[in-house]
Formats: structure tokens, sequence, C-alpha cells
């Protein structure tokens, strides 16, 4: 039963992580839209909030309760083909999010400025884009490879 909890857990906890940061990057696109530095701000800093909020603490109990649901079921952890590839694509989603989380911070900084021009923004604004991908792609791989056991 402990086994079962854990997993409910870890699953609510990915459920969470995943839909949060993909859920960032759709607001701060809607923000870019409109070519205006405050609503690129405001999207920005809801972002990092939301990250605080929530991915921070969901990504501690992605690891706790996965280890402890590994455990408990008897997997060992790099010597299973999908957990190991899982938790390979999951930390490599961090190191790069380590990368992006100063550069969402650049950019609500200064997005926020009073004399900030949309063209000032464009190039984080890219930047931010392209390593939030690099992010989000293994992230949502590392799912995947869970569930689908792959390899197996």
């Amino acid at each position: 039963m402990a086994y079962l909890l854990f997993k409910l857990l870890h699953i609510v906890a990915v459920v969470l992580f995943l839909g949060n940061v993909t859920t960032g990057v759709f607001w701060v696109r809607h923000a870019a839209r409109h070519r205006s530095p405050p609503h690129l701000a405001e999207a920005m800093a809801g972002v990092i909030r939301s990250d605080r909020v929530f991915t921070v603490p969901a990504v501690l109990v992605i690891i706790a309760s996965g280890g402890l649901a590994a455990w408990l079921g008897g997997w060992p952890l790099l010597r299973t083909g999908w957990l190991g590839l899982g938790i390979g694509l999951f930390v490599l989603s961090g190191l790069v999010f380590a990368a992006l989380a100063p550069l969402q911070h650049r950019l609500q900084v200064l997005a926020a400025r009073a004399d900030t021009r949309w063209e000032d923004c464009q190039p984080l604004l890219r930047r931010w884009n392209r390593i939030g991908l690099a992010s989000l792609l293994p992230a949502w791989l590392a799912l995947a490879a869970m569930v689908l056991k792959l390899p197996a």
C-alpha cells in the first residue's frame, strides 16, 4: 500500500511540475504577442513566482516520492533502463533550468524598466525560448520513458 501511495504522490507531483513549466511557456508567449515590455515583465514575474511556489516543491516531491516508490517497489534505480533514462532526462532538464532561472530574472528586470523598448527584450527572450525548450523537452521525454517503461 505504501508503494502505491508514493507512486500516486509521485504522479501528482509530475503533473504539477509539467503543467506549471508548460503553462509558463504559454503565458510568456502570450505576453510576447503584445510586443510590450510591461506585459512581458508581468508574465515573467508570474513564471518566476510559480516556479518558486509550484515547480521547486514539485521537484522535491518528485525526487523523494520517486525514490521511495522505487525502493518500496524493488526497482533498482540505475539498473532499470526506463528508470535510469527517466532520471537522466529529469536531471538534464534540471541542469538546463539552472541556466534558465537567472535569465528569467534578468528578462523580468529588463522588461520592467520604464525606458525599455521591445527590441531591447528580444535577444534575451529568444535565448529564454531556446533554453526553455531545451529544459522542457527532456522533462516530457522523462515522462514518456517512465510511463512507457522504455528501455525495458
